[in-house]
């Protein structure tokens, strides 16, 4: 990819998470349409982001003190502190304002606003809850993982490939997604009743439980 396209794309980012910040003081959802159920996530790394922004807050607060008597430090640090604390906020502001979406024909799935992934409810032939530790990326056995938290709590397998992108733009072809839900079973009760007015590729059977 090329340096500009990789530019755009991390501008693209921060333009993404600070908007997030102004929804998510609105209360509001962003890509929610009439009709669409959102998948809430974003409860699995509340804990961890709230007690890194307010070490950040502390640290932020504690460098001012002591950069006092030092006007152009001083205020660069405070740019980069609060612009941290922002950041950390917004990490949390988006996957609030940017739930998995299940909708009539698609299944929306979100990790913030760093990927998204669009699954064909046609494609999913089974989906179960499974809590596995996991990092963000592709795992040894090609599953793509939208880990929270470090960890995720479902998989989809599908009939046919769909493509992730990340947030460098590469795109990789998935058959397997494991991401988070904060009500894994109510998520994957909603997706089987919501895949199987759409019976699965190449099978017309019923979504399997896993």
């Amino acid at each position: 990819m090329s340096r500009g396209g990789a530019l755009y794309r991390m501008a693209a980012h921060e333009a993404r998470w600070l908007a997030g910040l102004v929804w998510w003081a609105a209360r509001r959802r962003i890509g929610v349409g009439a009709g669409e159920r959102a998948l809430a996530y974003a409860a699995g790394q509340s804990a961890f982001v709230y007690a890194l922004t307010f070490v950040c807050g502390v640290e932020t607060v504690g460098v001012s003190v002591l950069l006092a008597d030092h006007p152009v430090p001083h205020a660069v640090m405070l740019v980069v502190d609060v612009y941290t604390v922002l950041m950390m906020l917004g990490f949390q502001a988006t996957a609030v304002t940017r739930p998995h979406v299940l909708g009539t024909d698609t299944l929306l799935l979100r990790a913030g606003a760093r990927r998204e992934i669009r699954v064909p409810l046609a494609a999913i032939v089974s989906v179960r809850q499974e809590l596995r530790s996991a990092h963000d990326g592709k795992g040894t056995d090609g599953a793509v993982a939208m880990a929270v938290g470090g960890q995720t709590s479902m998989t989809l397998e599908l009939a046919e490939p769909v493509v992730a992108v990340r947030l460098s733009g590469r795109r990789e072809a998935v058959r397997t997604v494991r991401f988070h839900a904060d009500d894994a079973r109510g998520a994957a009760a909603a997706i089987r009743a919501a895949a199987r007015d759409r019976p699965a590729a190449g099978d017309p059977a019923a979504v399997r439980q896993g």
